[in-house]
């Protein structure tokens, strides 16, 4: 006779669970202190005296925090402020814009068929292969033909043009996994063209619009060589040209960690609620899309 595989005891069977729950659990917060931990150091040290960043860390350092170093970069200059708004103008408006085309030309790409259209997309990926770095000075030109140059549209404009290959290619395939079943019932009930993408697909696609937006965001809150490049009066200058200027005080050839550090934890603040905002958004586009799916 074959042999009777017993059951597993009610028991046993919770232990196995709760070691396995214990294992998950452990594993995630390890590999979560590997970036949660340098974060946190940054912040901290960010409230040190200069003297004591650049000095080996010791218990006794830790007891003179303070924000002399944050009122020193922001209260104490009005232009680091206007620089940070710089910043997040450029980069929300370098997102928005980006995100707008790049879900228009997905949806095309995505759901229909024209001439020409494998030819188009292949010509669209070709910015992948080309760097900016490659063509600044030509691009340099165009922006002093087109009167843009110090100019923080100008600077949308080229973040913008930079960041359209990747967000159109997320954007087609986030549509090309949509069922044909769920347009062609939009199609049937009526529905435009328009219609479809902002009623029916939206929250079916909204993890591929979380993405392309979160790019670009980053892309533009954090490129330093453009806006160096393209910017030329410091009313106009983002964040990582300012802190470039700022973080090297009155010194020749110094640099000031205690306003580098700061401002390294200023610049990462926005970084961060973008990316918290999105993710809720992303999961919720995800559950939304499962169940109208």
């Amino acid at each position: 006779m074959p042999e009777t595989r017993r059951p597993v005891h009610g028991g046993q069977g919770r232990r196995r669970r709760q070691s396995g729950t214990v294992f998950y659990v452990t594993a995630g917060c390890l590999i979560s202190a590997i970036f949660v931990v340098p974060l946190l150091w940054e912040v901290l040290r960010s409230f040190e005296p200069t003297q004591a960043i650049t000095s080996a860390p010791s218990l006794a350092s830790f007891s003179h925090l303070g924000i002399a170093n944050y009122r020193s970069l922001l209260v104490g200059s009005d232009d680091v402020v206007r620089n940070v708004l710089n910043s997040l103008g450029v980069a929300l408006a370098t997102a928005l814009l980006t995100t707008l085309i790049a879900t228009l030309a997905g949806y095309g790409f995505g759901r229909f068929r024209f001439r020409g259209s494998g030819v188009v997309f292949a010509v669209v990926l070709v910015g992948f292969m080309v760097p900016f770095q490659a063509v600044l000075t030509p691009l340099f030109l165009e922006l002093h033909d087109l009167h843009l140059l110090n100019s923080l549209v100008g600077l949308c404009l080229f973040y913008t043009a930079f960041n359209l290959p990747f967000g159109v290619y997320v954007m087609r395939n986030t549509f090309i996994q949509v069922p044909n079943e769920l347009v062609d019932a939009a199609r049937v009930d009526g529905a435009s063209v328009m219609s479809t993408l902002t009623r029916v697909l939206r929250a079916i696609v909204m993890p591929g619009i979380a993405t392309s937006f979160l790019f670009a965001f980053l892309f533009a809150w954090t490129e330093f060589l453009g806006a160096l490049t393209f910017l030329t009066s410091s009313s106009v200058y983002t964040l990582p040209v300012a802190l470039s200027n700022v973080e090297t005080g009155t010194t020749y050839g110094g640099v000031n960690f205690g306003y580098l550090t700061s401002g390294a934890v200023i610049a990462m603040v926005p970084c961060v609620i973008v990316y918290a905002a999105l993710q809720r958004f992303y999961v919720r586009g995800l559950i939304s899309g499962a169940i109208k799916g």
